[in-house]
């Protein structure tokens, strides 16, 4: 698995895959889909998918796959370098969406939440198989119930790609060799992404020892706490669209006032008791300001500058 398109530039999003087996474009097909890092603060979430003849289940079923949340990292690793060595005739891909690419998401004015993007990035690496020739007769994707009904999830997909048949459902990463296949390609290029992640701010010799990610680990809330900068938040390492991030960017963070659509420039510095940069602007009778007691600028004066209220 090579990350490195990915590690050129980890604040936008990447996909890797494997060849294409060619039985896979001669035979019905089974296709599993699962996802990596869903819940911690740092890192990428990955979604993967694995998939090979509905003929090979059985010998996918013997290299021993499992749900790779029980597995160690070792054994993880073994199990992908299973999977590549039966490149015949299982295939893969994966899409890894950067923390940048979450949070921005998340926080821009159209909110695209991380359902609907989970949504929209399984469904796009289904359409990928399918335009790669995988002759696809069976999809199953695992599915987190407190998010969403696995049944309309389910119908959504069976919709979306009509003649396929669709089972959605809780713990499939168990259930399904196919799924535990996928989830193991997905969980691998996490860990890795993360092992190896490439900081672009300059931050120094960086701590690598932020445990597992998630908000409730207690090395990750004192590694964020020790790689806040008070001005500039957080690298693009971490999902600042996180309670957790930004409750700590809030209480040890320099405080920002950001003007919106709902109160101009002039409102907010009169609530903060100082100028707006736009009271610069504003034009007088005969080009001369009308309050005695006010001073124009030397950025003005030494250039010669005046307000106008004519041309």
């Amino acid at each position: 698995m090579d990350l490195s398109p990915f590690e050129k530039d980890n604040s936008v999003s990447c996909r890797l895959a494997s060849q294409i087996p060619d039985v896979c474009k001669i035979e019905d097909c089974c296709l599993g889909i699962d996802e990596a890092g869903r819940g911690p603060v740092l890192g990428p979430m990955v979604y993967g998918i694995c998939f090979c003849p509905v003929s090979k289940k059985e010998q996918l079923k013997d290299l021993k796959v499992a749900d790779s949340k029980t597995l160690t990292e070792a054994e993880r690793e073994n199990l992908f370098q299973k999977l590549d060595e039966a490149r015949n005739y299982v295939g893969w891909a994966l899409q890894i969406l950067s923390p940048n690419i979450i949070s921005t998401s998340m926080l821009q004015r159209t909110k695209y939440n991380l359902n609907a993007l989970s949504h929209d990035t399984a469904i796009g690496l289904v359409q990928y198989a399918l335009d790669s020739g995988v002759q696809l007769k069976e999809v199953n994707k695992f599915m987190w119930t407190q998010l969403a009904p696995a049944e309309k999830y389910e119908e959504k997909l069976s919709q979306r790609f009509p003649g396929i048949e669709v089972t959605v459902r809780p713990k499939a990463d168990s259930l399904f060799p196919i799924v535990s296949a996928a989830s193991i390609c997905a969980k691998v290029a996490r860990d890795r992404a993360v092992k190896g992640w490439n900081f672009s701010e300059d931050l120094g010799e960086v701590d690598t020892d932020y445990g597992s990610g998630y908000p409730n680990d207690p090395k990750t809330k004192a590694w964020l706490l020790k790689y806040l900068d008070p001005v500039f938040g957080y690298s693009q390492f971490v999902r600042f669209s996180w309670s957790t991030a930004q409750t700590l960017m809030d209480s040890k963070a320099v405080t920002v006032h950001w003007d919106d659509d709902e109160e101009d420039g002039e409102k907010a510095a009169q609530r903060k008791n100082n100028r707006s940069m736009l009271s610069y602007f504003g034009a007088s009778a005969g080009g001369n300001d009308q309050n005695p007691t006010h001073q124009t600028h030397r950025f003005f004066t030494e250039r010669r500058l005046k307000s106008l209220d004519t041309l």
